[in-house]
Protein backbone atom coordinates (compact mmCIF):
# COMPACT_ATOMS: atom_id res chain seq x y z
CA UNK A 1 0.00 0.00 0.00
CA UNK A 2 2.83 2.36 0.88
CA UNK A 3 4.62 1.43 -2.36
CA UNK A 4 1.44 2.13 -4.33
CA UNK A 5 1.05 5.52 -2.66
CA UNK A 6 4.63 6.48 -3.44
CA UNK A 7 4.07 5.46 -7.04
CA UNK A 8 1.02 7.64 -7.31
CA UNK A 9 2.85 10.46 -5.60
CA UNK A 10 5.70 10.17 -8.06
CA UNK A 11 3.28 10.14 -10.97
CA UNK A 12 1.45 13.15 -9.59
CA UNK A 13 4.74 14.98 -8.99
CA UNK A 14 5.84 14.23 -12.55
CA UNK A 15 2.60 15.64 -13.94
CA UNK A 16 2.91 18.77 -11.84
CA UNK A 17 6.55 19.21 -12.90
CA UNK A 18 5.62 18.78 -16.57
CA UNK A 19 2.77 21.29 -16.19
CA UNK A 20 5.15 23.76 -14.56
CA UNK A 21 7.66 23.30 -17.37
CA UNK A 22 5.01 23.77 -20.06
CA UNK A 23 3.60 26.79 -18.28
CA UNK A 24 7.05 28.27 -17.84
CA UNK A 25 7.91 27.64 -21.49
CA UNK A 26 4.65 29.20 -22.57
CA UNK A 27 5.25 32.17 -20.27
CA UNK A 28 8.83 32.58 -21.48
CA UNK A 29 7.66 32.22 -25.08
CA UNK A 30 5.06 34.93 -24.51
CA UNK A 31 7.63 37.18 -22.83
CA UNK A 32 10.09 36.62 -25.65
CA UNK A 33 7.40 37.43 -28.20
CA UNK A 34 6.45 40.56 -26.27
CA UNK A 35 10.10 41.59 -25.98
CA UNK A 36 10.66 40.99 -29.70
CA UNK A 37 7.55 43.03 -30.45
CA UNK A 38 8.85 45.87 -28.30
CA UNK A 39 12.29 45.73 -29.93
CA UNK A 40 10.82 45.60 -33.42
CA UNK A 41 8.45 48.42 -32.55
CA UNK A 42 11.39 50.44 -31.20
CA UNK A 43 13.34 49.83 -34.40
CA UNK A 44 10.39 50.84 -36.52
CA UNK A 45 9.81 53.97 -34.47
CA UNK A 46 13.48 54.90 -34.65
CA UNK A 47 13.63 54.37 -38.39
CA UNK A 48 10.61 56.61 -38.86
CA UNK A 49 11.55 59.32 -36.38
CA UNK A 50 15.33 59.30 -36.82
CA UNK A 51 15.31 62.71 -38.53
CA UNK A 52 18.80 63.73 -37.44
CA UNK A 53 21.95 61.67 -37.16
CA UNK A 54 24.03 61.57 -33.98
CA UNK A 55 26.29 64.57 -33.49
CA UNK A 56 29.75 64.07 -34.92
CA UNK A 57 32.54 64.75 -32.38
CA UNK A 58 34.80 67.69 -33.21
CA UNK A 59 38.50 67.00 -33.42
CA UNK A 60 41.06 68.91 -31.38
CA UNK A 61 42.42 70.37 -34.62
CA UNK A 62 38.96 71.63 -35.56
CA UNK A 63 38.43 73.33 -32.23
CA UNK A 64 41.88 74.92 -32.25
CA UNK A 65 41.59 76.19 -35.81
CA UNK A 66 37.96 77.30 -35.96
CA UNK A 67 37.49 78.64 -32.42
CA UNK A 68 40.34 81.13 -32.36
CA UNK A 69 38.09 84.21 -32.76
CA UNK A 70 39.16 84.55 -36.38
CA UNK A 71 37.69 83.92 -39.80
CA UNK A 72 39.44 82.14 -42.63
CA UNK A 73 39.44 84.28 -45.80
CA UNK A 74 40.55 82.84 -49.14
CA UNK A 75 40.75 84.77 -52.40
CA UNK A 76 40.50 83.20 -55.86
CA UNK A 77 41.17 84.16 -59.44
CA UNK A 78 37.80 83.78 -61.15
CA UNK A 79 36.97 83.01 -64.76
CA UNK A 80 33.20 83.28 -64.91
CA UNK A 81 31.38 82.13 -68.04
CA UNK A 82 28.52 84.55 -68.68
CA UNK A 83 26.63 85.56 -71.82
CA UNK A 84 28.73 83.36 -74.05
CA UNK A 85 32.13 84.65 -72.91
CA UNK A 86 34.64 84.17 -70.09
CA UNK A 87 34.85 87.08 -67.67
CA UNK A 88 37.83 87.77 -65.41
CA UNK A 89 37.04 88.48 -61.80
CA UNK A 90 37.62 87.51 -58.18
CA UNK A 91 35.92 85.19 -55.72
CA UNK A 92 36.25 85.08 -51.94
CA UNK A 93 35.29 82.34 -49.48
CA UNK A 94 34.88 83.49 -45.88
CA UNK A 95 34.47 80.71 -43.30
CA UNK A 96 33.76 81.53 -39.67
CA UNK A 97 32.13 79.84 -36.67
CA UNK A 98 29.10 81.50 -35.12
CA UNK A 99 26.23 80.89 -32.74
CA UNK A 100 22.92 80.56 -34.55
CA UNK A 101 19.39 81.05 -33.20
CA UNK A 102 17.44 77.98 -34.38
CA UNK A 103 13.98 79.59 -34.05
CA UNK A 104 14.70 83.06 -35.46
CA UNK A 105 17.26 81.52 -37.82
CA UNK A 106 19.75 84.36 -37.59
CA UNK A 107 23.16 84.89 -36.04
CA UNK A 108 22.87 85.21 -32.25
CA UNK A 109 23.95 88.47 -30.65
CA UNK A 110 24.77 86.71 -27.39
CA UNK A 111 25.87 83.25 -26.32
CA UNK A 112 23.27 80.81 -25.02
CA UNK A 113 23.29 77.04 -24.58
CA UNK A 114 20.14 77.03 -26.71
CA UNK A 115 22.08 78.35 -29.69
CA UNK A 116 23.29 76.06 -32.46
CA UNK A 117 27.03 76.29 -33.26
CA UNK A 118 27.50 76.65 -37.01
CA UNK A 119 30.29 77.05 -39.51
CA UNK A 120 29.17 79.84 -41.83
CA UNK A 121 30.33 80.35 -45.39
CA UNK A 122 29.97 83.70 -47.14
CA UNK A 123 30.94 83.11 -50.77
CA UNK A 124 31.27 86.14 -53.05
CA UNK A 125 32.01 86.72 -56.74
CA UNK A 126 32.74 89.96 -58.57
CA UNK A 127 33.16 90.28 -62.32
CA UNK A 128 32.19 92.62 -65.17
CA UNK A 129 30.03 91.93 -68.21
CA UNK A 130 30.73 94.65 -70.75
CA UNK A 131 29.96 98.01 -69.16
CA UNK A 132 28.22 96.74 -66.05
CA UNK A 133 29.39 94.76 -63.00
CA UNK A 134 28.04 91.65 -61.31
CA UNK A 135 28.17 91.07 -57.56
CA UNK A 136 27.09 87.71 -56.12
CA UNK A 137 26.96 86.52 -52.53
CA UNK A 138 25.78 83.28 -50.96
CA UNK A 139 25.54 82.59 -47.21
CA UNK A 140 25.29 79.11 -45.71
CA UNK A 141 24.84 78.30 -42.03
CA UNK A 142 25.82 74.68 -41.40
CA UNK A 143 25.78 73.00 -37.95
CA UNK A 144 29.25 71.87 -36.86
CA UNK A 145 27.58 68.78 -35.40
CA UNK A 146 27.45 67.66 -39.05
CA UNK A 147 24.20 65.79 -38.45
CA UNK A 148 21.55 67.71 -40.36
CA UNK A 149 20.98 70.00 -43.32
CA UNK A 150 22.09 73.62 -43.39
CA UNK A 151 19.85 75.69 -41.14
CA UNK A 152 19.69 78.58 -43.59
CA UNK A 153 20.96 79.46 -47.06
CA UNK A 154 20.59 82.76 -48.92
CA UNK A 155 21.83 84.22 -52.19
CA UNK A 156 21.75 87.68 -53.75
CA UNK A 157 22.83 88.84 -57.20
CA UNK A 158 23.22 92.50 -58.10
CA UNK A 159 23.86 94.01 -61.51
CA UNK A 160 22.68 97.14 -63.32
CA UNK A 161 19.51 95.50 -64.62
CA UNK A 162 18.37 94.90 -61.04
CA UNK A 163 18.86 92.50 -58.18
CA UNK A 164 17.44 89.17 -57.05
CA UNK A 165 17.34 87.45 -53.67
CA UNK A 166 16.58 83.91 -52.51
CA UNK A 167 16.36 82.64 -48.93
CA UNK A 168 15.91 79.06 -47.77
CA UNK A 169 15.01 78.30 -44.15
CA UNK A 170 15.24 74.79 -42.73
CA UNK A 171 12.01 74.20 -40.79
CA UNK A 172 9.50 71.33 -41.09
CA UNK A 173 10.25 71.56 -44.81
CA UNK A 174 12.57 73.86 -46.70
CA UNK A 175 10.73 77.20 -46.74
CA UNK A 176 11.86 79.39 -49.63
CA UNK A 177 11.31 83.07 -50.36
CA UNK A 178 12.37 84.62 -53.68
CA UNK A 179 12.42 88.18 -54.98
CA UNK A 180 13.35 89.28 -58.48
CA UNK A 181 12.99 92.10 -60.97
CA UNK A 182 12.08 89.48 -63.64
CA UNK A 183 8.33 89.13 -64.18
CA UNK A 184 8.45 85.34 -64.30
CA UNK A 185 10.59 85.16 -61.13
CA UNK A 186 8.98 87.89 -59.06
CA UNK A 187 8.07 87.69 -55.35
CA UNK A 188 7.23 84.14 -54.40
CA UNK A 189 7.13 81.75 -51.46
CA UNK A 190 7.18 77.97 -51.66
CA UNK A 191 8.25 74.84 -49.79
CA UNK A 192 10.41 71.91 -50.82
CA UNK A 193 10.85 68.46 -49.34
CA UNK A 194 14.22 68.28 -47.63
CA UNK A 195 17.06 67.06 -49.80
CA UNK A 196 20.81 67.57 -49.97
CA UNK A 197 21.74 71.19 -50.63
CA UNK A 198 24.71 71.84 -52.87
CA UNK A 199 25.41 74.97 -50.83
CA UNK A 200 25.83 72.97 -47.64
CA UNK A 201 28.33 70.58 -49.22
CA UNK A 202 30.93 73.39 -49.43
CA UNK A 203 30.79 73.64 -45.63
CA UNK A 204 30.38 69.96 -44.84
CA UNK A 205 33.59 69.41 -46.78
CA UNK A 206 35.44 71.69 -44.34
CA UNK A 207 34.07 69.79 -41.33
CA UNK A 208 34.86 66.28 -42.59
CA UNK A 209 35.21 65.54 -46.32
CA UNK A 210 35.13 61.78 -45.66
CA UNK A 211 31.45 62.09 -44.70
CA UNK A 212 30.37 63.82 -47.91
CA UNK A 213 27.43 62.00 -49.55
CA UNK A 214 28.27 59.89 -52.60
CA UNK A 215 26.41 57.79 -55.15
CA UNK A 216 23.06 58.38 -56.85
CA UNK A 217 21.43 61.26 -54.98
CA UNK A 218 18.80 63.99 -55.11
CA UNK A 219 20.52 67.38 -54.76
CA UNK A 220 19.24 70.96 -54.88
CA UNK A 221 21.78 72.95 -56.95
CA UNK A 222 23.37 76.09 -55.50
CA UNK A 223 21.05 79.09 -55.26
CA UNK A 224 23.52 81.06 -57.40
CA UNK A 225 23.32 78.53 -60.22
CA UNK A 226 19.53 78.33 -59.98
CA UNK A 227 19.36 82.09 -60.51
CA UNK A 228 22.04 82.54 -63.16
CA UNK A 229 20.83 79.61 -65.24
CA UNK A 230 17.11 80.19 -64.55
CA UNK A 231 16.70 76.57 -63.46
CA UNK A 232 13.58 75.52 -61.57
CA UNK A 233 14.33 75.52 -57.85
CA UNK A 234 14.02 71.84 -56.91
CA UNK A 235 16.10 68.71 -56.32
CA UNK A 236 17.62 66.99 -59.35
CA UNK A 237 19.06 63.54 -59.89
CA UNK A 238 22.80 63.71 -59.35
CA UNK A 239 25.79 61.44 -59.00
CA UNK A 240 28.43 62.42 -56.44
CA UNK A 241 31.96 61.00 -56.40
CA UNK A 242 34.64 61.55 -53.76
CA UNK A 243 38.38 61.27 -54.38
CA UNK A 244 41.24 61.78 -51.96
CA UNK A 245 41.34 65.53 -52.69
CA UNK A 246 38.35 66.23 -54.93
CA UNK A 247 34.56 66.01 -54.89
CA UNK A 248 32.49 65.88 -58.05
CA UNK A 249 28.75 66.26 -58.62
CA UNK A 250 27.21 65.49 -61.99
CA UNK A 251 23.64 66.58 -62.88
CA UNK A 252 22.71 64.72 -66.12
CA UNK A 253 19.36 66.49 -66.53
CA UNK A 254 21.00 69.92 -66.29
CA UNK A 255 24.10 68.97 -68.31
CA UNK A 256 26.05 70.44 -65.40
CA UNK A 257 29.08 69.26 -63.43
CA UNK A 258 30.74 70.75 -60.34
CA UNK A 259 34.20 69.67 -59.19
CA UNK A 260 35.71 71.00 -55.95
CA UNK A 261 39.42 70.41 -55.34
CA UNK A 262 40.60 70.59 -51.73
CA UNK A 263 43.59 69.95 -49.51
CA UNK A 264 43.46 66.34 -48.34
CA UNK A 265 44.93 67.40 -44.97
CA UNK A 266 43.20 69.44 -42.29
CA UNK A 267 41.81 72.13 -42.50
CA UNK A 268 40.72 70.79 -45.93
CA UNK A 269 40.93 74.21 -47.56
CA UNK A 270 39.47 74.59 -51.04
CA UNK A 271 42.18 74.92 -53.68
CA UNK A 272 40.02 75.42 -56.77
CA UNK A 273 36.72 74.54 -58.37
CA UNK A 274 35.18 74.19 -61.80
CA UNK A 275 31.53 74.38 -62.81
CA UNK A 276 30.59 73.28 -66.31
CA UNK A 277 27.15 73.95 -67.81
CA UNK A 278 26.53 72.82 -71.40
CA UNK A 279 30.30 72.42 -71.82
CA UNK A 280 30.95 76.05 -70.78
CA UNK A 281 33.31 76.17 -67.82
CA UNK A 282 33.59 78.60 -64.91
CA UNK A 283 36.84 78.20 -62.94
CA UNK A 284 38.32 79.56 -59.73
CA UNK A 285 41.90 79.07 -58.47
CA UNK A 286 43.17 80.06 -55.04
CA UNK A 287 45.35 83.15 -54.71
CA UNK A 288 45.84 83.53 -50.95
CA UNK A 289 44.44 82.56 -47.55
CA UNK A 290 44.64 84.56 -44.33
CA UNK A 291 43.05 84.21 -40.90
CA UNK A 292 41.90 87.39 -39.23
CA UNK A 293 39.08 88.99 -37.22
CA UNK A 294 38.05 91.04 -40.25
CA UNK A 295 35.07 92.56 -38.39
CA UNK A 296 37.60 94.53 -36.35
CA UNK A 297 39.59 95.62 -39.42
CA UNK A 298 37.51 98.60 -40.53
CA UNK A 299 40.04 101.44 -40.69
CA UNK A 300 41.77 102.81 -43.78
CA UNK A 301 45.02 101.38 -42.47
CA UNK A 302 43.52 97.91 -42.70
CA UNK A 303 43.01 98.18 -46.46
CA UNK A 304 46.51 96.78 -46.90
CA UNK A 305 45.03 93.40 -45.93
CA UNK A 306 43.30 93.41 -49.32
CA UNK A 307 46.75 93.62 -50.88
CA UNK A 308 47.76 90.51 -48.96
CA UNK A 309 44.73 88.74 -50.46
CA UNK A 310 45.70 90.02 -53.94
CA UNK A 311 42.28 91.63 -54.30
CA UNK A 312 43.42 95.14 -55.32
Amino acid sequence: MLFSLNKHQKLLSGCIFLLVILTACKSESENTAKLAAVINSKKTTDSVNNITKPKQPLSKDFKTYWYASEAEISSYKLQQYRYGQLREGTAVLVYVTEDFLPKKQVKADNYSKENTPVLKLNATKNFVTGIYPYSIMQSTFYPVANNKHALKVSASIQEWCGHVYTQLNNKDDFEITTHSYFETEADNTTTLTKNILENELWVQLRVNPKLLPTGELQIIPSLETIRLQHFTLKAYKAKATLGSDWYKIDYPELNRTLTINFNAKFPFDIVSWEETVNNNATKATKLKTIKTDYWNKKSIENESLRDSLLLN
